[in-house]
């Protein structure tokens, strides 16, 4: 594991109302899988997937945004636990406040980088994953610090189970070329036949506040679906 990760995008926004601050102090450290830090936790006491899923299947949203999928997906999937990873501090607080709000009691927590997660997730231990409209980073010199790439997408395969599921949703057609390019490598097939399979929706979708900017602004969704082989 590298000790020196670079980490590239916001950590925090505008200032949090009262109550996304109590929601974090209040909220957060009960649905926390682990508070990793480098400092608190340098060796990665491996987390232990009955603790979190018992024997029910476990989906993994990785940079959930402000939480409107994760919260519909958790909602409609009572049997299943979920976590839900994002750096952004002001995303999380409005997902604490999705939580708090439906009552959901299946969804846990990583406030940071999802390859610090990956590092003690179990082999082998998550169900079906989830990319939805990760940060597109449209300058060709900073492609490197998408997800698509092999420092994140090899510790994902890693820890997703054969057969499992990858969803990736962008409206950025370039990061449709990388990950086309990128995820097969890790192991990962591409399910499309028909067009029509990367043009619509997933029959359990709900838009998000992203796909609705980039319609908004004409840009045209892409829905793709891997399997780990």
């Amino acid at each position: 594991m590298d000790e020196h990760r670079n980490f590239y995008g916001r950590l925090k926004g505008k200032a949090l109302k009262p109550a996304q601050v109590r929601d974090l102090e209040t909220i957060l450290p009960d649905l926390s899988l682990t508070m990793i830090t480098r400092d608190d936790n340098p060796d990665r006491v491996p987390l232990i997937r009955s603790e979190i899923a018992g024997n029910g299947p476990l989906w993994l949203e990785i940079g959930f945004g402000g939480g409107e999928h994760l919260i519909h997906q958790a909602i409609a999937n009572p049997g299943v636990t979920f976590i839900g990873v994002e750096p952004y501090v002001n995303g999380m607080a409005m997902l604490l406040g999705k939580i708090r709000k439906s009552g959901v009691k299946n969804i846990r927590l990583h406030l940071g980088d999802a390859r610090d997660l990956m590092d003690v997730l179990p082999e082998n231990s998550v169900d079906k994953a989830f990319l939805l409209y990760p940060d597109p980073w449209p300058k060709a010199r900073h492609h490197r610090r998408r997800f698509v790439t092999p420092e994140h997408l090899l510790p994902l395969a890693r820890v997703v189970k054969k057969d499992a599921v990858l969803r990736i949703a962008t409206d950025i057609e370039d990061y449709v070329r990388q990950a086309l390019q990128e995820v097969p490598k890790a192991g990962f097939c591409w399910l499309a036949e028909t067009p029509q399979d990367w043009r619509k929706p997933w029959d359990d979708w709900i838009s998000t506040r992203y796909e609705q900017k980039a319609l908004r602004e004409g840009r045209t969704p892409h829905y793709l679906t891997f399997r780990n082989s």
